[in-house]
């Protein structure tokens, strides 16, 4: 079993720059993949970046290649999305996801997630 505690939302201009963090508890994820997602009003859930804990490979959803960076410290089970360069469009609320890893790909689908977060809103103003 995992525990998942996103933070770091808020609102923000176009433009600007936010750092969503995820602190995960309850077993250890040094086997684990560790995702991002998002969802906006009326949308689908979308993959937006992961990182396997073994290895720290990562991949990122088109929609934000160049401009969000995932990444994860060892010591304090927490995995980070940098957020550069924000758009209106980035307006979601984001959900830290985790499953255990199996192979080096990095799964991009919501249903192959085990564990999900509260969620944190980023709002990102014209």
């Amino acid at each position: 079993q995992v525990q998942l505690v996103e933070s770091g939302g808020g609102l923000v201009q176009a433009g600007g720059s936010l750092r969503l963090s995820c602190v995960a508890s309850g077993r250890t994820i040094s086997n684990y993949v560790m995702g991002w997602f998002r969802q906006a009003p009326g949308k689908e859930r979308e993959f937006v970046a992961a990182i396997i804990w073994s290895g720290g490979r990562t991949d990122y959803a088109d929609s934000v290649k160049g401009r969000f960076t995932i990444s994860r410290h060892n010591g304090k089970n927490t995995v980070y999305l940098q957020m550069n360069s924000l758009k209106p469009e980035d307006t979601a609320v984001y959900y830290c996801a985790a499953k255990p890893s199996y192979s080096s790909v990095t799964p991009t689908a919501v249903r192959q997630y085990d564990y999900w977060g509260q969620g944190t809103q980023v709002t990102v103003s014209a």
